[in-house]
């Protein structure tokens, strides 16, 4: 109870971030009764009949479920293969220039994308890849026949992916440069003396030091393979693209914003949610049963 008191304004800090919190991330959670019920706006959420799991069942057994389920995964496992690494080289190549000055250049370069809204990256895709766009030509004029990058299911993927990695990857390698440039050049000195190449450092001074923070990103990263996000996905759809596209983020939206079946929508997005829930409890597990094997051996 002293220690309270002692803390005590500091726990007062803590009251706005709290009532945010609650207001904005608990509060809301009321409306996952909806996935539950036959939603009636005239009655509210209350007043609405209990329909229990039929939600659930409809969607599960929609001839939509399959396609919606595998658009996402492999959006989001593709995304994650492709994505996660890039970053972490990007740290390890940014830590090997010993100007700062180039340095810090090149970190602004590949840390602005970064910055560029949701909508003018699906621009930007539009611009090069239409059928009149510079990569177009330039592939037609050395020969190649190019299918239209917009329309045809099998570029939607690679577009969606690459673009993101290209936007993300310098920001993502923020923290993996922060926790670089915490190693003690005392390190870096021996491993000088014992006469070790760059890529001896790498290996046994800083990947060693990144791997706490490789492992929480891969938690975080796994916790959140189903969440993808409408935007982008819902931007780059055309009506040719829809077999790869439709995910089930723009589905959720689809139905429930301009279709108006909020009951439904909410149950597709729960989920979703549960999907996520019990990847990242999976995750976790796994990882710590690994770094108990690892401290007893």
């Amino acid at each position: 109870m002293t220690k309270l008191k002692n803390q005590k304004y500091l726990l007062m800090l803590l009251i706005p971030s709290v009532l945010i919190t609650l207001v904005f991330k608990y509060f809301p959670m009321y409306g996952i009764t909806l996935a539950f019920k036959d939603y009636n706006p005239i009655l509210g959420i209350a007043g609405s009949q209990w329909v229990g799991l039929e939600h659930f069942r409809d969607f599960l057994t929609s001839p939509n479920f399959m396609r919606l389920l595998e658009n996402s995964l492999k959006l989001s496992i593709y995304g994650l293969l492709w994505g996660f690494f890039p970053p972490i080289i990007i740290a390890l190549m940014l830590n090997q220039i010993m100007s700062e000055k180039i340095k810090s250049t090149l970190q602004t370069i590949l840390y602005m994308p970064n910055f560029i809204s949701t909508v003018i990256i699906v621009g930007i895709i539009f611009l090069l890849f239409s059928s009149s766009g510079p990569i177009v030509s330039i592939l037609e004029s050395i020969g190649i026949n190019v299918p239209n990058f917009l329309t045809n299911p099998g570029s939607f993927r690679p577009l969606y992916i690459i673009s993101g990695i290209w936007q993300g990857m310098g920001w993502a390698s923020l923290l993996y440069t922060a926790v670089l440039s915490g190693i003690p050049p005392e390190l870096y000195e021996a491993a000088d003396i014992d006469g070790a190449t760059i890529w001896q450092k790498i290996l046994y001074i800083e990947l060693p030091t990144m791997r706490p923070l490789i492992i929480i990103n891969l938690i975080l990263s796994v916790g959140g393979i189903m969440n993808i996000g409408y935007e982008k996905a819902y931007l780059m759809q055309t009506s040719l693209n829809l077999p790869a596209s439709e995910i089930i983020d723009t589905y959720v939206y689809k139905v429930g914003l301009q279709s108006g079946d909020y009951s439904y929508s909410t149950a597709v997005g729960l989920f979703n949610t549960v999907i996520n829930l019990i990847l990242l409890i999976t995750t976790t597990l796994i990882v710590n049963s690994i770094n108990k094997r690892k401290e007893i051996k």
